[in-house]
């Protein structure tokens, strides 16, 4: 299969992974106002899925080290299965709620909540786990990037000052930040230490994310029927609903998945080089380059009161310093 050995090739795949993380929702907007997150979500978890089998049936079953796909996903012990779906469903449930607290409460409240409690979590549980990298370099790094999260929010905040912050919104977003946080070391859990001479019961980086793929999708069956069936904001959506959507609608949403599950294999494949700590708090400052779409391609900004371009400004600033720590903290 293949492995990244180089740090630097490995923070590359972790822009690749803030990149993708950061650009999927895009799909959403393309699919229009009239088709419902809860249906292109459905789409959505299939793309995932179906870009983990792409991965695991080519750079996952060529080249000289490791374990090719199926002879991995025949060896895995019901543990580590276990775990990599148990990955799937908690990060199925975070990123549900996480799409509800925006439209409740706004990307004010629900980015800084949600992101921020996933970002200081996720690190210090993988660190904890696995203490790769100088920790004074990485949780600097950590709280620059943090940093430019709340400024973030402060500049959303003044596009929707009369937006309120309701105490159902902030409770979404909590749990929903908690959820994400805790996902991603479950993954690695499932998953072995050497990926170029793999230990026996763990699964390689592609198998774990295929099995991740699909706790997402099954786990789907339940979440997002509940949401359909019960939104948080607006009417009740069907299953006959989503079979009416036309092709280009389900194709988009495909795509989505397929985008976002692009940073989620690129992210657990340079694990191996960067450290699960740092392979995750790269991936997470996913934030900024939504930011970024939001300011220059969806112009979400250019009616913003006197002051805002001094807010994105710092916050662009706090998060390429912490950026810059978070990959130091490697090489110290």
């Amino acid at each position: 299969m293949v492995i990244i050995e180089s740090y630097p090739l490995a923070v590359a795949l972790c822009l690749v992974t803030m990149l993708c993380w950061g650009s999927w929702a895009n799909t959403q907007k393309l699919a229009g106002k009239e088709w419902r997150f809860q249906l292109f979500y459905w789409d959505y978890a299939i793309g995932v899925l179906l870009l983990s089998l792409i991965m695991a049936f080519t750079a996952g079953s060529y080249g000289i080290y490791g374990r090719p796909f199926l002879a991995d996903l025949t060896q895995a012990s019901a543990s580590a299965i276990g775990f990599a779906l148990l990955g799937g469903v908690i990060f199925n449930l975070s990123n549900i709620l996480f799409v509800a607290a925006i439209d409740i409460a706004g990307m004010a409240v629900a980015f800084p909540i949600a992101v921020g409690l996933a970002l200081i979590i996720g690190v210090i549980t993988n660190y904890i786990s696995r203490p790769e990298g100088n920790p004074v370099l990485l949780f600097l790094g950590l709280l620059g990037v943090v940093i430019a999260i709340l400024l973030d929010a402060a500049a959303y905040k003044r596009l929707s000052a009369d937006r309120k912050e309701t105490s159902k919104g902030v409770c979404i977003s909590i749990v929903s930040g908690i959820a994400m946080g805790f996902f991603y070391r479950f993954v690695v859990k499932a998953m072995v230490v050497n990926f170029a001479h793999p230990a026996q019961g763990l699964m390689t980086p592609y198998t774990a994310v295929v099995f991740f793929s699909v706790g997402l999708l099954l786990s789907n069956f339940v979440f997002n029927s509940i949401v359909m069936a019960k939104p948080f904001t607006g009417k009740p959506v069907s299953y006959r609903d989503y079979f009416k959507g036309n092709p280009g609608l389900h194709l988009i949403g495909i795509l989505g998945g397929v985008i976002w599950n692009t940073g989620m294999s690129t992210s657990i494949i340079a694990s191996g080089a960067a450290g699960p700590a740092i392979s995750y708090g790269l991936g997470q400052g996913a934030t900024m380059v939504a930011a970024l779409w939001g300011v220059f391609i969806w112009r979400e900004f250019q009616k913003a009161p006197k002051g805002t371009n001094r807010l994105l400004t710092l916050m662009f600033l706090s998060f390429i310093i912490g950026l810059g720590l978070i990959i130091a903290a490697r090489l110290a």
